[in-house]
């Protein structure tokens, strides 16, 4: 009896794949390590594969930068379903969440973005992440909110761009992950305070 070969794994499968070699690389070894080259290595395929996938080292942090932040937003937006809730009950479930995800990717998601630091690329898919977090608030909090809702979005920019500072504040041990929450907290409560006119 002949033992088959393994079925291929069609192109999501072997994608997917990549990304799940080149995650555990960057938590075994640093980002510094993640080549396209020890990534073929390290999943069992040949280095034309790697290529196909990600084009370059560059395409590649993206990539996974880009995953990584998915299931960080999905985690987020899978929170705020659910029964409704009160403003102080929907700030406080905003800003704990926000921060659990930054504190959840034991900093691979923030050594991948500093060793894309720099990269064109980079820029644009930042705002890019970016913007999805500010719809997310900006739908979590209109609700609640008597704001226009340009004024709402505008807001929701700063918010994020709040979170993304306390989010590193707390990274490098300045803040914990409670004190982080708490200030973002503070802050949606008092940006959702009309406009003097």
């Amino acid at each position: 009896m002949s033992l088959s070969s393994p079925s291929r794994l069609s192109k999501a499968e072997r994608r997917q794949q990549l990304l799940d070699t080149a995650l555990a690389i960057v938590r075994e070894e640093g980002a510094d390590r993640l080549t396209l080259g020890h990534l073929a290595a390290r999943a069992g395929v040949s280095k034309p594969i790697a290529y196909e996938h990600f084009g370059t080292r560059s395409g590649l942090l993206i990539a996974l930068y880009k995953a990584i932040d998915s299931e960080k937003a999905e985690a987020l937006r899978q929170t705020l379903l659910g029964t409704p809730r009160g403003l102080d009950e929907t700030v406080s479930v905003l800003a704990d969440a926000y921060m659990h995800c930054y504190a959840d990717t034991s900093g691979e998601w923030h050594a991948i973005g500093a060793a894309l630091s720099g990269s064109e690329e980079m820029g644009a898919v930042h705002q890019e992440l970016l913007d999805v977090y500010v719809a997310l608030f900006a739908a979590a909090l209109k609700p609640h909110s008597a704001l226009q809702a340009r004024q709402l979005h505008l807001r929701c920019v700063g918010l994020i761009g709040a979170g993304e500072a306390l989010s590193a504040a707390m990274v490098r041990g300045e803040a914990t992950e409670k004190q982080a929450a708490r200030a973002l907290a503070a802050l949606m409560r008092g940006s959702l305070a009309p406009a003097p006119a």
